[in-house]
C-alpha cells in the first residue's frame, strides 16, 4: 500500500480548523453590550452590579492598564432553538495563546452570584441545556484589563508593570459577544480527532498503531460533509470508535492527573489582582466539578484560600462544598509557594505552620504533601521542616529547567542536612501547565527515568500562572486517554492517591543528598534588594518580638501576649516570600507595596518590641542592653538584659600611602590609600586573612545582560568582563576608629565605613550605595589566604557545604549561590566568616599563586543588580548593606556572628536586670523562636537545633517554673512515639544529632 500518511495529517489540520472547529456553535446572535469603567480600584461586587452602564459592541476598544470594566450583555434566545444547548461567547479580546497573562473577567447573574470566569481559552457560559426558547439572557463581567507585559518579543523594558506609569491607553478590543448554539456531537469530534491525531504524531512511523489511526481518521474525514458538518458528525465519530477504544498496553505508563491551576500569588500583577484570579479560577472548577464526575481539583496555597473567603464569600460557599466532596482538595500545607533559598530557619517552619493550621481549621485536612512545582530550587535544609510539620512528601516540576545537568531521577528520596528523607516526584510531563496535549502524555511516559522499577507519575492539569485552571477540553482529552493503546494511561486523582501508588511500588527509591539546586534564575538571589532586605529584617524583628512578649507576657503581670497581631504579621511576612516576590522577579508595583509593607510591619514589630522590653525594664535609670541573639554579648546572657561590658581598645594610625591601620590587640587591619584592605592580620593566631598580592573589600562591577529572563538569571559569561572599583575620591579617619572610603563609579556613588570594634575579631564593614546604573552586576570580594575544596553556607537550621572546585559541570553550574547569614571557609585549625545583614546571592573561586604555589579561595557577595525586566527601574537608589570579615572563625564563630549582625543591640533604660525566659548551657545549641503556644494556652514554646553539624549534649533550662514538657512538631502538637525529656528543677537535657532540629512545649505551673 502507498504510503499517504503525511496526505492525511495535512488533511486532519486542515479539515479541523477551517471546518469542524467552527461548527461547533453553528449559528449565533449578537448580544446587547453595555460597559461601566470603575474609577481607580476595583469595586465591591454589587456596586459594579448597580452601576449604569453605556451601550458598547464587539470591534470597540476598552481598558486602561489595570483598569475594571463592568459589562452587561442581554439577549434573548431565539425560538426556533428550542431543544438545543445555548451558550453565550464571550471573547474581551482574547489572544488565547496567552491563557492566564492578558484580559480576565468573572461572569455573574443579577443577583451577584458568580457562574464562572473568562480567560482566552474559556469565554463561553452556559445558558440553557435544552432551551426552551424565548429565554432572557442577562449577564454581567467584570472585566480586568491586565495588560499584557510578557509579549511575544519576551523581556523588553515597559513602563505597565505599575499604575502609576502605565498610563490610560485602552488595551484590548471587544471580539465576539453573542448567544450561539453548541452542538455537542461535533465538539466531541474535534475532541476525538485531536488526541487521535496528536496520538499519532507521537507514535513511531513504522507503528501498526499508527496506521491503524491514520486509516480511521482518513474514514472519519470522508464521512464528514463538508457543507454540513454538523449532520454528518455523528457519522464520522462512528468510523473512530474502534481505534478509540482499543485498551492501553499492560505496561503502559501510569499517569495521575491532578486538576490544576498554578496561580502565582503576585507575578506580572500585583497581589490585588490574584485575589481575583483565584476568584475566576475556582469559579471555573467548581463549575467543572459539578459537571464532570470524575475530575478533581487540587489548590495550594493557603493564602489564595483565605483570600477566597475573605474577598468572595458566594465562592467560597462553593469551594467549601467541593472540598467536603472530596473533590476540590487543599495541597502542599504551605501559605503560598514560597521560594525555599532565601526564607530563614523560623519563616521556613512557619509557611507550613500557618498553611497546614488554615486547612485543619477550615476543612479538618492535613496535607502529607509539600507542593511546590515553581519553586527556583530547594535548600538543603527543607526535608527536616517538611517532616517537623508532619508532611511526608514533595513534589516539584522546576529542576527540569536546568540549562547544563539533567537530573537523574523523576521519582527518590531526597536527603536533607540532617538526613532526613523526604519521598519526591519530579513530574516527567515538565511542566506544571498540562493541556492532555498528545507530546506532553507522550513525553511523560518517555522521558520518566525511573522505567522498570516504578510507572507511575503525576501531570498538573490545567491552565496556570495567570491561572484559569483545567478546561473541559482537558477533562474530555484525558477521559480518551484513560486507557488507550500507544499511549499513557490517564486517570484523576488526588496527590495523596498519586504518591501513596508511588511509594508503595518503589520501596527502594534512589538518594539525592543534599540541595537541589536550579541550574538558572540564579540572580533571584540578588534581584530587588529592598525586598530583600525587608524580608530579612522582618523575620529577625519577628524573632525579637516574640521573644520578649513571650517574656513579658510570663514576667510582667499587665503585658498581653499579642496573638492575633503577631499572626497577622508572620501571614504578611510569609506571603511576601512567594518565589516571585522575595526573588525579586515581580513587576514594578509589586515590589514597590512591599517596600511599603516591610516599612509598616518594621514600624509595628518595633513597637511590640519597645512595649514589650519597658515592660520588663521597669522603672529605673540603669542602661540596659537587650540581647536577641542565642549567644551572649558583651556579658549580657542570650534573651536577656542587663548592663554591656567590653573590654579593649581600639587603635587607628595612617599608613605612608594614605591609608590606615586599624588594631585592637586580636586584629590588625591594614587599609590602603585606596580604601582596599591589604591585610586583616589574625594577631592571636599569626596568620595573614588577605591572599599575597590581593586585596579585600574589592568593589567590581560587571556587564549583566543574560540571554534571557533578565530579573531572574545570570549567565557565566557576565564574568568575561569586570571593572575594579580601585580609585577613591576619599579615604578618611573617622569617630577616632574607623575609615570612610567614598568611590564614584558611572552614575553612582559608594561610601563605605570599615571599623574594628574594641574586643571583636571581626572587622565591620557598612556599605552604601547610591546606585543609578542599568545591566550592571556589582559584587565585593574578599581573596583569602587559605586552601580548602569545600567552604559552608548557612541554610535552614544548619549549614550546607560546596565545592570551590569545578571539577564537574554540576559543580561548575552552582557559579552563583545561596547563603542566609555567612559563609565559612577553612583549613584545619583555621577559619574566615564573611556575615551579611541581608544579602543571599555570592560566589567562591579558587586560584593558585605562582609565586608561592598557594591557593587563592575568593569569596565575592553579591550586593545590587540592574536589570529592566520586568521592573525597568530594578534597585535604582540608596542602598545600605552590612558586612563583616571574620578571620580566624571556627563554624561556631560564623553562626554567632551572623546572628550579631542581624540582631543588632537595643539600649533602654530601666530599674533591674532581665533573666532569660530560657537558657541553654551549649553554644553549639541554637534556639531560634521563644513564644508562646499559638493555642493561646500560655504554654512556651522553644525551638532549637545543632548549629555545627556535630554531637551535641545541652541542659535547657526555663526561668519560670514548668509543669510538664512535651516534644512536639512544628505545629506544637505532641508526637507520637516520642518521649519526652525528664524535667527535674525546671530543666531539661538533650542530646542532638548533627543538625538535628527539636520543638519543646512547657506548661506553667
Amino acid at each position: 500500500m502507498h504510503d499517504d500518511r503525511t496526505l492525511v495529517e495535512a488533511r486532519l489540520k486542515r479539515v479541523l480548523d477551517e471546518r469542524i472547529r467552527p461548527a461547533v456553535y453553528p449559528v449565533s446572535v449578537p448580544l446587547d453590550v453595555a460597559v461601566w469603567n470603575a474609577p481607580g480600584e476595583p469595586v465591591p461586587v454589587a456596586e459594579g452590579l448597580a452601576a449604569e452602564p453605556t451601550p458598547t459592541a464587539a470591534g470597540e476598544k476598552w481598558g486602561a492598564p489595570w483598569g475594571t470594566s463592568w459589562f452587561r450583555v442581554t439577549g434573548t434566545v431565539p425560538k426556533e432553538w428550542a431543544g438545543k444547548t445555548v451558550e453565550a461567547i464571550l471573547d474581551l479580546g482574547f489572544d488565547e495563546n496567552m491563557p492566564g497573562f492578558q484580559c480576565e473577567g468573572l461572569v455573574y447573574r443579577p443577583d451577584g452570584t458568580p457562574v464562572k470566569g473568562l480567560n482566552p481559552r474559556n469565554q463561553w457560559v452556559r445558558v440553557a441545556a435544552p432551551a426552551e426558547g424565548g429565554e432572557e439572557v442577562r449577564l454581567h463581567v467584570e472585566a480586568a484589563s491586565n495588560p499584557v507585559i510578557l509579549d511575544y518579543h519576551p523581556f523588553l523594558p515597559t513602563q505597565l508593570g505599575d499604575k502609576e506609569t502605565a498610563g490610560s491607553e485602552p488595551q484590548y478590543k471587544l471580539e465576539r459577544m453573542d448567544l450561539a448554539v453548541f452542538d455537542e456531537t461535533v465538539w466531541q469530534l474535534v475532541i476525538d480527532l485531536e488526541v487521535l491525531g496528536e496520538l499519532m504524531q507521537e507514535l513511531p512511523q513504522d507503528s501498526g498503531r499508527r496506521y491503524d489511526i491514520v486509516r480511521a481518521v482518513g474514514r472519519a474525514l470522508d464521512a464528514v460533509d463538508l457543507q454540513d458538518v454538523n449532520g454528518s458528525a455523528a457519522a464520522a465519530r462512528a468510523q473512530l470508535e474502534g481505534v478509540l477504544t482499543t485498551p492501553a498496553e499492560p505496561s503502559a505508563h501510569r499517569i495521575s492527573a491532578v486538576g490544576h491551576a498554578h496561580i502565582d500569588s503576585a507575578w506580572l500583577w500585583p497581589l490585588r489582582e490574584t485575589v481575583r484570579k483565584v476568584a475566576r479560577t475556582t469559579s471555573n472548577m467548581t463549575a467543572l466539578i459539578e459537571d464532570e464526575p470524575d475530575f478533581v481539583f487540587a489548590m495550594s496555597q493557603a493564602q489564595q484560600w483565605a483570600w477566597i473567603k475573605e474577598h468572595r464569600p458566594e465562592v467560597w460557599a462553593k469551594v467549601k462544598k467541593a472540598v467536603a466532596d472530596g473533590r476540590f482538595v487543599p495541597a502542599g500545607g504551605m501559605w503560598v509557594e514560597s521560594d525555599t533559598n532565601m526564607p530563614g530557619s523560623e519563616a521556613m517552619a512557619r509557611q507550613f505552620v500557618h498553611g497546614k493550621r488554615f486547612f485543619l481549621d477550615e476543612f479538618g485536612v492535613e496535607n502529607d504533601e509539600a507542593w511546590l512545582p515553581d519553586t527556583f530550587g530547594f535548600a538543603a535544609g527543607l526535608p527536616q521542616i517538611i517532616k517537623a510539620a508532619g508532611s511526608k512528601w514533595l513534589l516539584t516540576q522546576k529542576i527540569s529547567w536546568s540549562q547544563t545537568n539533567r537530573f537523574p531521577h523523576h521519582t527518590f528520596n531526597w536527603e536533607g542536612i540532617d538526613g532526613t528523607r523526604i519521598f519526591t516526584h519530579f513530574p516527567p510531563v515538565d511542566t506544571y501547565n498540562c493541556s492532555m496535549k498528545g507530546s506532553e502524555i507522550a513525553h511523560a511516559a518517555k522521558n520518566f527515568k525511573d522505567k522498570g522499577v516504578a510507572r507511575h507519575s503525576l501531570a498538573p492539569t490545567g491552565w496556570g500562572d495567570g491561572g484559569g485552571g483545567t478546561t473541559r477540553e482537558m477533562i474530555a482529552k484525558a477521559g480518551r486517554l484513560r486507557d488507550l493503546e500507544g499511549s499513557a494511561t490517564v486517570q484523576w486523582e488526588t496527590p495523596a492517591a498519586f504518591f501513596e501508588k508511588a511509594e508503595a511500588e518503589y520501596p527502594n527509591a534512589p538518594v539525592w543528598v543534599g540541595e537541589l539546586y536550579l541550574e538558572l534564575h540564579r540572580a533571584t538571589l540578588t534581584s530587588q534588594a529592598g525586598t530583600k532586605q525587608g524580608n530579612r529584617r522582618s523575620e529577625h524583628l519577628l524573632r525579637e518580638a516574640e521573644l520578649w512578649a513571650a517574656t513579658a507576657a510570663v514576667r510582667a503581670p499587665d503585658f498581653a501576649y499579642p496573638y492575633e497581631q503577631l499572626d497577622r504579621v508572620w501571614k504578611t511576612v510569609l506571603l511576601h516570600q512567594f518565589h516571585d516576590i522575595l526573588p525579586g522577579s515581580s513587576i514594578a508595583w509589586v515590589h514597590r507595596e512591599a517596600r511599603a509593607t516591610y516599612a509598616a510591619v518594621a514600624q509595628e514589630l518595633n513597637g511590640i518590641i519597645d512595649k514589650a522590653q519597658r515592660a520588663l525594664a521597669g522603672e529605673g535609670s540603669g542602661a540596659l542592653v537587650f540581647n536577641s541573639t542565642p549567644h551572649t554579648r558583651d556579658g549580657v546572657p542570650a534573651g536577656g538584659a542587663r548592663a554591656a561590658a567590653v573590654d579593649g581598645a581600639s587603635a587607628i594610625a595612617t599608613r605612608a600611602d594614605g591609608g590606615y591601620v586599624l588594631d585592637n590587640g586580636l586584629l590588625r587591619v591594614e587599609i590602603d590609600g585606596r580604601g582596599l584592605v591589604v591585610s586583616a592580620y589574625d594577631l592571636v593566631a599569626g596568620r595573614e586573612t588577605v591572599a599575597p598580592g590581593g586585596v579585600a573589600n574589592l568593589p567590581q562591577v560587571h556587564a549583566d545582560f543574560p540571554n534571557m529572563w533578565d530579573a531572574w538569571d545570570v549567565d557565566e559569561f557576565y564574568r568575561n568582563t569586570v571593572t575594579d572599583l580601585v580609585e577613591a575620591d576619599r579615604v578618611e579617619a573617622v569617630d577616632g576608629a574607623s575609615v570612610r572610603v567614598v568611590r564614584t563609579f558611572g552614575d553612582s556613588r559608594l561610601t563605605q565605613v570599615l571599623t574594628l570594634a574594641p574586643g571583636a575579631q571581626r572587622l565591620d564593614i557598612d556599605t552604601e550605595v547610591d546606585w543609578h546604573e542599568t545591566e550592571k552586576f556589582l559584587k565585593l570580594a574578599f581573596p583569602l589566604d587559605i586552601h580548602a575544596e569545600r567552604y559552608a553556607s548557612e541554610t535552614q537550621f544548619g549549614h550546607f557545604y560546596r565545592a570551590t572546585h569545578t571539577n564537574t559541570s554540576w559543580e561548575a553550574a552552582k557559579f552563583e549561590a545561596c547563603n542566609h547569614r555567612f559563609v565559612h571557609i577553612e583549613e584545619p585549625g583555621w577559619g574566615v566568616a564573611l556575615v551579611n545583614d541581608s544579602t543571599y546571592g555570592h560566589d567562591v573561586t579558587r586560584t593558585v599563586r605562582t609565586e608561592d604555589s598557594g591557593t587563592t579561595t575568593t569569596v565575592r557577595v553579591s550586593l545590587l543588580r540592574a536589570p529592566r525586566f520586568p521592573d525597568p527601574e530594578t534597585d535604582q537608589g540608596v542602598h545600605r548593606f552590612r558586612h563583616a570579615l571574620v578571620p580566624g572563625a571556627a563554624i561556631g564563630d560564623a553562626v554567632r556572628e551572623g546572628y550579631r549582625i542581624n540582631l543588632p543591640e537595643r539600649r533602654i533604660t530601666g530599674g533591674s536586670d532581665v533573666a532569660p525566659l530560657v537558657t541553654v548551657d551549649e553554644d553549639a545549641v541554637v534556639v531560634t523562636a521563644v513564644k508562646l503556644a499559638d493555642d493561646g494556652s500560655g504554654d512556651v514554646v522553644v525551638r532549637f537545633h545543632e548549629s555545627r553539624g556535630g554531637r551535641a549534649k545541652a541542659t535547657l533550662t526555663t526561668g519560670f517554673a514548668a509543669g510538664s514538657v512535651a516534644v512536639t512538631d512544628l505545629l506544637e502538637r505532641p508526637l507520637d512515639g516520642v518521649t519526652a525529656p525528664e524535667l527535674a528543677d525546671d530543666a531539661v537535657s538533650v542530646t542532638l544529632r548533627p543538625f538535628e532540629l527539636v520543638t519543646l512545649r512547657f506548661t506553667r505551673s
